[in-house]
């Protein structure tokens, strides 16, 4: 049982697995094409059943969780340095372990770098709008007049807000039950043969089910980005469009081979998950810099002023090291070009959205000229107003669930939703929905529905009311918010037999709340079923037109569409 217990540790904060476990026949490794698992016969192959094993997985949470406190700022274009160990391993310790151990998880799997070689991706980072890069770039490579060049379309996302389906797309839809159910055992059959393979070899007696279940098993986002990886290439994927989820340099998406990525992208840096990146923009730079890739384009925003220049610099030296070509996209051409907007319901709302247009652009340019194996075009043809001509129709059908979206509920309830929970991204939130509110009816009644775990939530609360504060034409202080709620991500209430629900950040956030906003009434609900309830009643009750921000985190967000969309398929 020495081999389950190991098995079972974190794979962050142990050397696990460092023997590279090959699934053989004979004495040579069976090819990712021919490979066939040993399926247990009790275990149901539904995509019910694929759920309860996802939530059987170690979390994301446990993993970030071993990254704080963060660690001390070094220089800011150095590599982060394991040769100091201490008895709980630091952050560039456990960074230093990811990749290789996301590779010899691959292998397991039995998706080897050839197969991903087949793949042809654009690789996007960054801190706040790479989820809306990715669905310009999405809807830019699966519209008409582009979608024979691209080919098969596989998106790789993360977070889902209602269903895990979300993050894995072929295009431009979710993948179905039964898809997700397939590709899921596949992986899951595939690493627990891995581990039953490596127990006979070192002579273990190994409990079957321990075999199966979650302890031979990565972490919750390596788990779905091997799923992810055996979709697309299940699913014949030519062009795919994938999305780090933490940083990029040390991140599960990064086993792509050099021959797999087309183009880069390094959206909107920001400061976030510093225990993991860093506390600096510059450091942050120097992990996002992981997607670039020798001899490919990596598209960036031009950062300004002092910290942004630094940034800038790490950024350069990054890609001097790696070989890498940066492009520098500048706001003032942005500015000059202005953006497409999307006369839609659902299309992609905010001024700032011109910015993840213009990369995006960009990137599918230049994925697109590789395919079709093209020289570079000639002056002028990568101008920002002839990309959008050419690829217009994929701006304006761009979709995000749960990025400044609004949504109806009847005739008495708007709903304003967004899952910023950074500063920066809260500062644009707060543009946007004072654009909003301004063109408000005087009698309605508006309603702040927040919660951010994880962060400061008083500064967040502070960043949200002076952004609105400074748009021309906001209500005073006092007045933007009527109502304000603060809850729990929970969807439900608590059960009977359920302790007592720790609601000591709400409280704090809405003791906030009432120093910033007095006339504001701030409650605390530890649900967002609840929540709504109290939206509902205040319009009903009241007889009067409700307004709702719903903001602070995309954990928030998905609770709140699947109570609005009880429902909706998961």
């Amino acid at each position: 049982m020495a081999f389950c217990s190991t098995l079972i540790r974190s794979l962050y904060a142990t050397r696990l697995f460092r023997t590279s476990l090959e699934v053989k026949t004979g004495n040579s490794l069976r090819s990712f094409s021919t490979i066939t698992f040993r399926q247990s016969s009790t275990m149901a192959r539904t995509y019910e059943s694929a759920l309860r094993h996802l939530d059987s997985i170690q979390s994301n949470r446990a993993i970030t969780s071993l990254f704080s406190p963060p660690p001390p700022t070094p220089s800011p274009t150095a590599i982060p340095s394991s040769s100091s160990l201490s008895a709980k391993p630091t952050a560039q310790d456990l960074n230093a372990q990811a990749i290789p151990e996301m590779l010899a998880w691959a292998q397991r799997a039995g998706i080897t770098q050839d197969d991903l070689a087949r793949l042809k991706c654009i690789h996007v980072a960054g801190t706040k709008g790479k989820g809306s890069v990715c669905a310009y770039l999405t809807a830019i490579l699966t519209q008409p007049s582009t979608a024979a060049a691209a080919g098969t379309l596989g998106t790789y996302t993360s977070p889902h807000l209602v269903s895990v389906r979300e993050r894995i797309q072929v295009d431009g839809r979710p993948i179905s039950r039964a898809l997700f159910a397939r590709y899921f055992f596949e992986v899951w059959d595939a690493l627990t043969e891995s581990a039953r393979a490596e127990a006979a070899r070192l002579g273990r007696t190994v409990d079957e089910a321990e075999l199966r279940g979650p302890a031979t098993k990565p972490f919750y986002f390596r788990f779905l980005t091997l799923v992810a990886l055996r979709a697309f290439l299940g699913e014949r994927v030519r062009s795919a469009v994938v999305e780090c989820g933490i940083g990029a340099e040390y991140d599960s998406t990064n086993i792509l081979p050099r021959e797999a990525v087309t183009a880069a992208v390094v959206a909107q840096l920001g400061i976030d998950h510093v225990g993991m990146l860093g506390d600096t923009l510059p450091r942050i730079a120097w992990n996002k810099a992981g997607v670039m890739k020798a001899g490919r384009k990596c598209f960036t925003r031009r950062l300004e002023g002092a910290v942004g220049e630094e940034a800038m610099r790490v950024l350069r030296q990054r890609a001097r090291e790696k070989g890498a070509v940066l492009v520098e996209i500048e706001d003032r051409e942005v500015g000059e070009w202005g953006g497409v907007q999307g006369a839609e319901v659902g299309s992609l709302e905010g001024e700032f959205q011109k910015y993840n247009q213009a990369l995006a652009l960009r990137a599918a340019s230049e994925h697109l000229r590789i395919l079709d194996g093209k020289p570079e075009g000639q002056a002028g043809e990568d101008k920002l107003s002839a990309l959008a001509a050419r690829y217009s129709d994929g701006l304006r059908s761009a979709r995000l669930r749960g990025r400044c979206e609004t949504r109806e509920d009847g005739d008495d309830i708007t709903w304003f939703i967004d899952g910023a929970h950074t500063a920066e991204s809260l500062e644009e939130v707060a543009k946007w929905f004072a654009g909003k509110r301004k063109a408000l009816p005087d009698d309605v009644k508006v309603v702040l529905l927040f919660n951010q775990q994880e962060r400061d939530v008083t500064r967040l609360l502070r960043t949200l009311l002076e952004g609105i504060r400074k748009v021309q034409g906001a209500p005073k202080d006092t007045e933007i918010f009527d109502y304000a709620i603060f809850t729990r991500n929970d969807l439900h209430g608590r059960t009977a037999d359920e302790p007592e629900r720790d609601l000591s950040v709400q409280n704090a956030a809405a003791e906030a709340m009432r120093k910033l906003c007095p006339r504001t009434e701030a409650t605390v609900v530890d649900n967002v079923a609840e929540a709504v309830e109290k939206v509902k009643a205040t319009a009903h009750n009241n007889g009067v037109k409700v307004a709702v921000l719903s903001t602070g985190s995309l954990h928030l967000v998905g609770t709140l569409l699947r109570t609005l969309e009880p429902g909706a398929e998961l």
